[in-house]
């Protein structure tokens, strides 16, 4: 395994999001000079990278952001020749699962056509630079969906139960295809739920932690929510991303189930994070149909054994401990909310969403 990282230059799609802030974070901490692709819009989305960023025309800037998008062959190939990255991080996505079933063919769009936008740009630029480009891809464990056995480990069959699972299947497959087909350097990071305080507000895990935290304060009374008893193995993406960095280290690509073994009830994560602020949630929480997904994963539980062997990788942040982290994160946001201060970003405070040493 080569653990080299300074001098290198890496390429994270979907940059702006939980795992690209953290992985960004993480290649700049070893070296690394790291380029993200982000989405032209007529508002800032890179609040998650506040901390990072520098002004371009500083010396010894390390990260650079490039507008593109996945979903625009030319774009992504031209993104490709232009930085020539030793490493590709690929995690652009419409990543809400319950937003799928409204927006399917968007949301197979950018999944599905954006990986293979991303994997004909690789191979294009192999074929003419001779350079072997590492790619890791970030699969979900929205893929197993009804599937039959638990936990699930890389062989268990795909059963995907929304666009959004199925879109992931054939990004899956094409990045597999493209190794075996063609040689790339890919591999998959099959990463169950993992979680932070700078995940999406729209995410049940944030929602609940914000909503506890501004119920709290008085700012809030009620937390609508859909199904209560869907089971999900819940991690630190601080975390999983540094396995999709080790992962890129491999000699030989290959892939991995990215999970912590254990799940919990949607029910459960609540009560938790309530309790952490001496409040009951059945107090607080109501259901609202809504929220319901048109056909619904019960249980997703990930089986990391080869991840521990293959790449010495294993979550070191236990549920209860996420949970405080993001419940004390949110109750800072919302005792800003309180005193009318301008809102803190998500990166902060720092101890609270740092990726822990070692």
């Amino acid at each position: 395994m080569d653990m080299s990282t300074i001098g290198r230059r890496a390429l994270i799609t979907g940059i702006t999001g939980q795992d690209g802030s953290y992985l960004a974070e993480m290649l700049l901490a070893r070296g690394c000079e790291v380029h993200g692709i982000v989405r032209r819009a007529s508002t800032f989305n890179t609040a998650r990278l506040d901390h990072l960023y520098r002004d371009p025309h500083e010396r010894g800037v390390r990260l650079h952001l490039h507008h593109g998008d996945m979903t625009d062959a030319m774009s992504v190939a031209a993104i490709i020749e232009r930085i020539r990255p030793h490493e590709v991080y690929h995690l652009a996505a419409q990543s809400h699962v319950r937003v799928s079933f409204d927006q399917p063919v968007h949301t197979a769009q950018v999944i599905a056509i954006g990986t293979l936008n991303l994997l004909e740009a690789l191979r294009g630029h192999r074929d003419r630079t001779g350079d072997d480009v590492r790619l890791v891809h970030a699969s979900s464990s929205e893929m197993f969906g009804s599937a039959v056995e638990s936990p699930q480990a890389e062989q268990t069959p795909f059963r995907p139960r929304s666009p959004y699972g199925c879109a992931k299947v054939m990004a899956h497959h094409s990045v597999v295809n493209y190794r075996e087909a063609h040689g790339l350097h890919a591999s998959c990071a099959i990463m169950f739920n993992h979680e932070s305080p700078r995940r999406g507000e729209t995410f049940v895990t944030r929602k609940i932690t914000r909503a506890a935290a501004r119920i709290s304060l008085g700012l809030q009374r009620t937390l609508y929510l859909g199904n209560l008893d869907a089971q999900r193995d819940w991690g630190f993406a601080g975390e999983y991303v540094k396995a999709m960095w080790l992962m890129a280290r491999l000699d030989a690509p290959d892939d991995f189930i990215i999970a912590t073994g254990r799940s919990m009830r949607v029910r459960e994560f609540a009560s938790r994070a309530f309790a952490r602020l001496g409040l009951n949630a059945d107090d607080h929480i109501e259901i609202d149909p809504r929220y319901q997904r048109p056909a619904e994963v019960e249980n997703l539980c990930g089986d990391a054994t080869k991840a521990r062997r293959m790449l010495g990788w294993r979550p070191r942040v236990g549920i209860d401990q996420l949970i405080d982290m993001m419940v004390d994160h949110d109750l800072a946001l919302a005792g800003s909310e309180r005193r009318g201060e301008p809102p803190m970003t998500e990166t902060l405070p720092a101890a609270l969403t740092a990726v822990p040493d070692g």
